[in-house]
C-alpha cells in the first residue's frame, strides 16, 4: 500500500511532487484529503490520475471533456457525469456524519478602516500600479504580468501594515493590528485564539504587541522545527492564549481543538485554503462553538 495523506499536495500533475509520487510502486494506492478541490476541476484529475491511472483519460481529454465545460461554463450535466465516473472510487464522510454533536461554526468579517497615514501610503501605491498598467502595450503586459502580481501583493501588505514593505514606514500604521489587539483584549482569557497570516512579518509585528501586553503565545512558521512542542504547549497550558500561525506552515496537519476563535488577518487568494485554516480547530474533538473572523 501507498497512502498519501493531505493528497491535495499532488493536485498539480505537472509538479515535481506529483512526478515523484508517480515513481512509487505498489499494488494499492489510497488518497486521504479534506480538501479534494482547492482551485478547479483539474485538482481531481491530478489526484485520481495517480490513484486510478487511465480512469479520466489523458490530460487533453480531461481538459476538453470536463475541466473547460465545468469550470468555465458551469456545465451541470458534465459535472454530474464526472461525479458518476469517480463515485465508485470515493468514500466520503462529512463532519456532520462523523460527529453530529460538533458545535456550530460562525463566520464574520470585521472591517478595519485605515488611518490617514496608512491610507495615504496605500493610495500612492495604487496610483503607481495603475500608471504602470496604463503605460504597457498589450504584448508587453502579458510579459510583465508578474510585476502586476507583485504590485497586488504589496497592496495586500500595506493593508496589513506598510512596515512590511521595509521602506522606513512606522510600525504603528496598522488598523488591522489595532483591531486584532482590541478583540483579544475584549475576549475572556478562557478563550483560546488562532491567528493566521500569509506574511511572517505580520505575525512578528503581532508578536511584538502580544509581548508588550504580556499575553502568552506560540508562533509557528515554515522555519519552526519543534512543531509538536508548540502545539502541545498551546493545547495543554491554559495561560497560552494565542497561537500565531503562517498560513502555509499551519494550514494543514494541525489539531488545535482547544481554540475557539480564529482570526484570518489577510484574505488568501483561495477560499479553500482559508477554510482549511479555520478547520484547525473546527474538527472532531471540538466541544465549543467556533468563531472565525476575517479582518478586511
Amino acid at each position: 500500500y501507498i497512502i498519501l495523506d493531505e493528497s491535495q499536495a499532488i493536485k498539480n500533475s505537472n509538479s515535481e511532487r506529483h512526478l515523484a509520487a508517480q515513481q512509487l510502486v505498489a499494488r494499492n494506492k489510497l488518497l486521504l484529503t479534506g480538501t479534494p478541490v482547492e482551485n478547479n476541476t483539474f485538482d481531481v484529475y491530478g489526484q485520481l490520475s495517480w490513484a486510478c491511472p487511465g480512469l479520466l483519460g489523458n490530460k487533453l481529454y480531461f481538459k476538453n471533456t470536463y475541466a473547460i465545460p465545468i469550470d468555465r461554463f458551469q456545465d451541470k450535466k458534465r459535472a454530474l457525469t464526472l461525479q458518476q465516473k469517480i463515485q465508485p472510487f470515493i468514500l466520503r464522510r462529512s463532519k456532520q456524519e462523523v460527529a453530529q454533536e460538533l458545535p456550530e461554526k460562525t463566520e464574520m468579517v470585521l472591517y478595519c478602516d485605515m488611518g490617514p497615514d496608512q491610507r495615504l501610503i496605500y493610495e500612492s501605491h495604487v496610483q503607481e500600479l495603475k500608471d504602470y498598467i496604463q503605460e504597457q502595450e498589450d504584448e508587453d503586459f502579458d510579459k510583465n504580468s508578474m510585476h502586476v502580481l507583485a504590485g497586488l501583493t504589496r497592496l495586500r501588505q500595506i493593508c496589513n501594515a506598510p512596515y512590511l514593505l521595509r521602506t522606513g514606514y512606522d510600525k504603528a500604521y496598522s488598523s488591522k493590528i489595532s483591531m486584532l489587539m482590541k478583540q483579544i483584549e475584549l475576549l475572556n482569557p478562557k478563550h483560546k485564539i488562532l491567528v493566521f497570516s500569509q506574511f511572517v512579518g505580520m505575525l512578528e509585528l503581532i508578536q511584538e504587541q502580544l509581548e508588550e501586553q504580556s499575553i502568552a503565545y506560540e508562533l509557528l512558521t515554515g522555519g519552526t522545527t519543534n512543531r509538536k512542542a508548540k502545539v502541545d504547549r498551546f493545547q495543554q497550558q491554559a495561560e497560552v492564549r494565542v497561537f500565531l500561525i503562517s498560513l502555509k506552515a499551519g494550514g494543514t496537519g494541525l489539531n488545535l481543538t482547544e481554540a475557539d476563535y480564529v482570526f484570518l488577518v489577510d484574505p488568501w487568494w483561495n477560499p479553500a485554503v482559508e477554510n482549511q485554516a479555520i478547520d484547525r480547530c473546527y474538527r472532531i474533538g471540538q466541544t465549543k462553538q467556533v468563531m472565525a473572523i476575517r479582518l478586511i
